[in-house]
């Protein structure tokens, strides 16, 4: 038998040290891939986003490290949603993400009956058919329903409280949005029931956006601004318009009011882009959209924006002062 050499000793030993790392890498599983499906731009939605990520740090999941993200964004253009869609298909993401976008939610599902989707949307899941039923999703899909729909009768209301002597009120709405004819239904069923009449101005790019504020340059005007993915990606845009035709205005985000917007009530879009993640993160460990229920917001916030309103010359009402959750001034 020949006897090893020390050298050679050596040298074996460091190849075998070498090779342990190799192993150990090649046995690592695969980094999960989040696909995340929007309507709108990335620029406007840095806050969401962040908020999304802190919803999956909650679950364990950390981007770059144990989880990776791929974005796709439509930038206003909801046709492009369906081969967005089927290009994060192909990339074969472990699970779907559309938080605050019922037009990507509507092109993932309808793309896909197997991969997960977890969503966040303004209006009825069910009656968009993304699940079975609330406590009971039953498919491959679940999420959140921050109940945007539900809340007009509210803004109404407020808006008529803002501008008591307004006499002409008007709805901005989005005709590409999903859920379009539920927005319509409710704002005439809310205006009747308040003794108005709403006058419907529909604009689902910025051209149309502008072009629907050139109708608004009369007094006596008072704006109620739709909850729809572009509007909430254009809302600087929006707001300037308000603004420079001094309107008073009702958002259903606090995004509006934080840069500038008079009033806003509804949900907290972060905590809703939050919990998105907190749910992507449950689906990643094992858990199945069927199964899980569909979460709904029990709190909504009120911001009131003192500053514009005292450059417009507007008096807050003293009763939404004393239930706003933020006055900003």
């Amino acid at each position: 038998m020949r006897r090893i050499t020390r050298g050679e000793f050596i040298t074996l030993l460091g190849g075998a040290a070498a090779a342990r790392p190799l192993v150990a890498r090649a046995q690592q599983p695969a980094v999960p891939v989040i696909g995340f499906l929007h309507s709108g731009s990335p620029e406007p939605s840095v806050n969401q986003v962040a908020a999304f990520r802190k919803g999956l740090r909650e679950a364990g999941y950390v981007e770059g490290q144990n989880v990776a993200i791929e974005f796709r964004w439509a930038a206003g253009q909801d046709d492009r949603l369906p081969d967005l869609a089927v290009d994060l298909i192909r990339r074969r993401v472990a699970v779907i993400a559309t938080p605050g976008s019922t037009p990507a939610s509507l092109a993932a599902k309808a793309t896909t009956t197997t991969m997960p989707i977890v969503f966040a949307i303004g209006t009825d899941p069910v009656a968009m058919g993304l699940v079975a039923s609330l406590n009971r999703p039953g498919g491959n899909a679940t999420g959140v329903s921050f109940q945007n729909v539900e809340l007009v009768a509210k803004r109404l209301g407020m808006l008529r409280e803002l501008a008591p002597g307004a006499n002409r009120f008007v709805a901005l709405v989005n005709p590409n949005t999903a859920f379009i004819d539920a927005i319509v239904e409710e704002l005439q069923a809310s205006a009747s029931g308040l003794g108005l009449s709403i006058e419907i101005l529909r604009a689902g790019t910025g051209r149309e956006i502008d072009a629907a504020f050139v109708n608004l340059q009369k007094p006596g005007v008072a704006l109620l601004v739709g909850p729809d993915a572009v509007f909430t990606s254009r809302r600087a845009q929006i707001v300037t318009l308000a603004t420079r035709h001094v309107l008073p205005a009702i958002y259903y985000a606090r995004e509006f009011a934080e840069i500038g917007g008079l009033i806003s009530y509804g949900p907290n879009l972060a905590d809703v882009y939050q919990q998105t993640g907190i749910y992507v993160g449950r689906v990643l460990k094992g858990e199945k959209p069927a199964d899980l229920p569909v979460v709904q917001p029990t709190k909504f916030e009120l911001v009131v924006n003192l500053n514009t309103a005292r450059a417009l010359g507007i008096s807050i009402p003293s009763t939404l002062l004393a239930t706003a959750d933020e006055v900003i001034e």
